[in-house]
């Protein structure tokens, strides 16, 4: 799965690790992300987000 990187602050959104702390669990990839979910670390939202 690929891996997207924030294009505001530079966080790395990985699947193998997810986002626990906010209730996606490890695997999800990132098309498969609700529309609501923003950057842990700056709060941006997916459309932010580039494919690395």
């Amino acid at each position: 799965m690929d891996k997207y990187r924030c294009k505001v602050c530079g966080y790395i959104y990985d699947p193998a690790k997810s986002d626990p702390d906010n209730g996606i669990p490890a695997g999800t990839s990132f098309d498969k992300l609700p529309d609501t979910w923003v950057c842990p670390e700056c709060g941006a939202p997916k459309d932010e987000f580039e494919k690395v």
